[in-house]
């Protein structure tokens, strides 16, 4: 934004060359950045054409500006004499100023400083380029031809009404085709009406803690567990409340023991994080008994129930809850993929007036086009082929994983969780930090996650995560030497 007096001491011509110099030394205009012709610029600004024109001319010379065929004026690539002694002294005293921090307090809230948020671990960043990577899917084969050409008839119908905000609990036709899923292939008992479509799991989880817990409130968590969700509920001032996971998943009688009346329980029974147990039928009648007895809330986060290779999909708790306690959290990130920012809740019918209420407060709802595309995609039963085809090739991929793991690492580990999903874990036996391995890991293009940083416990687990996802099957076995490797070289 360019700002000129007519009435100041400066011609007009030397503002606009002054404010645009100035605003490439700050940074504020980047290399290769497009500027206004002086036709809109002059208008713009409601002056004379010429005096832009001059401004021009005298940047084209100077090297601030270079002329593209096709792209118009941009930003030079190179500005020699940028950081020189030829610079204003206005602009040299904002360039040392850019360095020193402000005077005065720059207060934040204090959930951002909370233990677990201060640290971006090295295995989490550039996501899914590593074998074993955690969470990501066979992205490969995804049918994209298919989604692309749904993508291009769903353009071609846009209108003006399609530019609105849409409907706050998200598409209608999507919501209804996702209840009979539901219905259908997890046994739950829910209507269109109480399906939220929102921006992923993780917005689910933010939409439940801030509808249902107060500062201060008590919840049970697994024990290792899944850390963003511990994450939310943390920032939210929640106290969380460690409850140990066995071969049965979570302990119930354990976490009456260490706190009664939490206000609700964190679990992934179909398939726990990270550790892969199944919960038992007798923890789960114990676990909404508890519910029910105390007035608390389940949330149940059902993330790839789809993928289980020993046996069928095991019903869901939202399933068997007879008192409607059970905040019911699915995703598509795991069985299409995570760009696609697509996630459900099923919301207790009573409870569905304060999911909106929260969410028109967040975001006034998830963008409506790429539900309309979900819509014909499972519509057209693409969605249904692409899980059966995944279903094959990550039980093809387990195995081989599963295989691999006892040739070349034997008695060092224990493997838990191979079941069902898209990883297992594997427990360290001999005293090995996972941590630092997983740090030396990466240089040899292994993504791994150490299992120890999902305990809350002064005392955890060693051991990792192993994501097959998206790791082909041809390069397991190498990668699995590269673990013994690292194992052994410790």
């Amino acid at each position: 934004m360019l700002a000129v007096d007519g009435k100041g001491p400066k011609p007009l011509y030397r503002q606009i060359y002054d404010a645009y110099r100035m605003a490439i030394v700050e940074g504020s205009l980047r290399p290769g950045q497009r500027i206004p012709s002086t036709r809109v610029l002059a208008a713009e600004l409601g002056v004379s054409r010429f005096p832009v024109l001059s401004a021009y001319d005298q940047l084209l010379a100077e090297g601030y500006f270079e002329s593209r065929v096709g792209a118009g004026t941009v930003v030079s690539s190179s500005l020699p004499d940028l950081f020189t002694s030829s610079a204003p002294a206005s602009v040299a005293r904002l360039l040392a100023a850019r360095s020193v921090p402000r005077p005065g307090p720059r207060p934040v809230a204090h959930r951002c400083s909370l233990p677990l948020h201060r640290e971006m671990f090295p295995w989490l960043l550039g996501q899914g380029f590593g074998a074993f990577a955690v969470g990501q899917v066979a992205f490969d084969q995804f049918p994209l031809r298919v989604w692309s050409r749904l993508v291009a008839r769903h353009c071609r119908k846009m209108d003006a009404k399609s530019l609105h905000y849409g409907d706050q609990m998200g598409v209608k036709t999507l919501r209804e085709t996702i209840a009979s899923y539901l219905r259908t292939a997890r046994s739950l008992r829910c209507e269109a009406d109480q399906i939220m479509i929102v921006n992923g799991s993780q917005q689910a989880l933010e939409l439940s803690a801030r509808v249902l817990f107060d500062p201060g409130s008590r919840v049970w968590v697994e024990e290792p567990g899944y850390h963003l969700a511990r994450a939310v509920f943390a920032m939210n001032g929640c106290h969380l409340v460690p409850v140990p996971v066995d071969e049965e998943g979570l302990d119930v009688a354990e976490g009456i023991k260490r706190y009664r009346k939490a206000r609700a329980a964190f679990v992934t029974p179909s398939h726990q994080f990270p550790l892969g147990v199944t919960m038992s039928a007798s923890r789960r009648f114990q676990l909404l008994e508890w519910a029910r007895n105390t007035g608390s809330w389940i949330i149940e986060d059902d993330y790839d129930s789809e993928y289980r290779y020993e046996s069928s999909p095991i019903t869901s708790l939202q399933g068997i809850d007879a008192n409607a306690r059970v905040i019911y959290i699915g995703t598509f990130s795991k069985v299409l993929f995570p760009s696609l920012r697509l996630g459900y809740v099923v919301i207790p019918a009573d409870l569905v007036d304060a999911f909106l209420a929260v969410r028109r407060a967040m975001d006034l709802g998830s963008p409506s086009f790429y539900q309309k595309v979900l819509v014909d995609f499972i519509g057209e039963g693409h969605f249904g082929r692409h899980i059966r085809r995944m279903r094959v090739l990550y039980h093809v991929r387990r195995g081989v994983l599963v295989a691999s793991v006892g040739k070349e690492l034997g008695s060092m580990v224990e493997v838990v969780g191979s079941e069902a999903g898209m990883h297992l874990t594997v427990n360290l036996q001999n005293g090995a930090s996972d941590v630092r391995i997983a740090e030396r890991a990466l240089s040899h293009n292994l993504q791994i996650w150490p299992l120890s940083l999902h305990y809350l416990a002064e005392a955890p687990r060693q051991g990792f995560i192993l994501g097959f996802g998206s790791t082909p099957i041809e390069e397991i076995p190498c990668s699995v030497r590269k673990l013994r490797n690292l194992l052994e070289a410790k």
